[in-house]
């Protein structure tokens, strides 16, 4: 299935949030700012899921949502733990059948990795 909408998260110290992402697994895509000392404007994918992450404070606040839906959330765990990533809540299975964990980025945005049912 081909992504049709691309969130777009906040960011307050580029250099910050995309180490952050890097560690996720995420490869930056392209990097825009209008001029050099302008904030950075950056798509970033992994998996076959994009995202943008903006430093421009009319882009958006700091403390949004993205749900991730995954192959394998227990897998992606062991894989962001092995890269240094707290986990604020750790992979469990919910009321509505799916397994499901918790990040929060540098910016407090929440980035939700969930695994549903086949």
């Amino acid at each position: 299935m081909t992504q049709t909408v691309i969130p777009q998260l906040r960011m307050t110290d580029a250099a910050r949030s995309l180490a952050f992402y890097a560690a996720l697994g995420f490869r930056v895509d392209w990097e825009h700012r209008f001029e050099p000392g302008l904030p950075l404007f950056a798509q970033l994918t992994r998996d076959g899921q994009t995202l943008f992450l903006s430093g421009h404070a009319g882009d958006g606040a700091v403390g949004g949502a993205v749900y991730f839906k995954v192959a394998d959330v227990d897998a992606c765990a062991h894989a962001f733990q092995a890269a240094g990533v707290a986990i604020v809540q750790p992979p469990h299975d919910t009321d509505w059948g799916t397994r499901e964990m918790l990040l929060v980025d540098p910016d407090h945005n929440r980035l939700r990795f969930a695994q549903h049912p086949d």
